[in-house]
């Protein structure tokens, strides 16, 4: 696949962090407009990949992200293009859940200008779409894990990028609340020809939204493909040391784990 065709194009991208190296010669294509579910045992480098393809974290490789070389772009021109919803959102104190979502329209502003009927527009928009009304005035400290999980979406939703990269994005909401923020995403995603590669530790959820699994293990590619290619029994003992039933649904793969003894034990 070219990189004109592709939202995101990786070759041989590896990454350290603390002078360790934790991302290994990552080849990584991905079509405009498809969601990829990034999966993986903790530590695998499902976070710093996200993070490399944000711009946050320096790597070596051919690197493109939404028509972008992170290595080389301005911080804005990389907020135009790709927005990185964070595991752990760090929140300004004193600002409301309005201000927070309404700071995605940053980068769309000019240096000294304001924000623009569209821009409130947009904004207003998403409010709805994610049942954020009721804590617009609230301040964003204040709210519980899984409320500020939805505000940071929105954020992320508000910069309108071409690529959105989600780090766990589900993990603190409850069951209603994680179907409609995949929704949600997806829908968007349908509408606006979004990428989205989201990090997801459930694997049933990242076979059910993504088109393709990609599955890192010690900072490697060893599988990427088709759900019910991925995702076999043998391959999730091998890589997370768990025994697990796998039932094929209409939405998608369901992987269940079986009371016992793991098959690492």
């Amino acid at each position: 696949m070219t990189t004109e065709l592709a939202a995101v194009s990786c070759r041989g991208v590896s990454a350290a962090r603390g002078g360790v190296e934790v991302l290994h010669r990552v080849d990584l294509d991905v079509v405009a407009g498809s969601w990829v579910s990034l999966v993986g045992p903790n530590g695998s480098g499902k976070t710093t990949l996200l993070h490399v393809l944000a711009g946050l974290v320096p790597s070596t490789g051919a690197l493109h992200v939404g028509g972008i070389a992170p290595g080389r772009a301005s911080r804005r021109d990389m907020a135009r293009a790709v927005a990185l919803m964070p595991q752990r959102p760090v929140v300004p104190e004193g600002v409301t859940v309005k201000e927070l979502i309404h700071l995605g329209r940053t980068p769309h502003i000019p240096r000294f200008g304001s924000e623009t009927p569209h821009d409130v527009e947009v904004v207003d928009r998403i409010v709805e779409r994610l049942e954020l009304g009721s804590f617009a005035p609230r301040l964003a400290s204040e709210l519980s894990g899984g409320e500020l999980q939805r505000v940071v979406l929105a954020r992320a939703l508000a910069q309108q990028p071409r690529v959105l990269l989600l780090d766990e994005p589900t993990s603190a909401l409850d069951i209603g609340h994680q179907q409609q923020v995949l929704e949600l995403v997806d829908s968007m995603r349908a509408e606006s020809d979004l990428t989205v590669i989201a990090a997801m530790h459930d694997l049933t959820s990242a076979s059910q939204y993504g088109e393709r699994l990609v599955l890192l293990a010690g900072g490697r590619v060893v599988a990427d493909g088709a759900p019910t290619d991925v995702l076999t029994t043998e391959r999730v003992a091998a890589v997370y040391g768990a025994r697990v039933e796998i039932l094929d649904r209409p939405s998608g793969r369901a992987v269940l784990p079986l009371r016992g003894a793991s098959e690492a034990s």
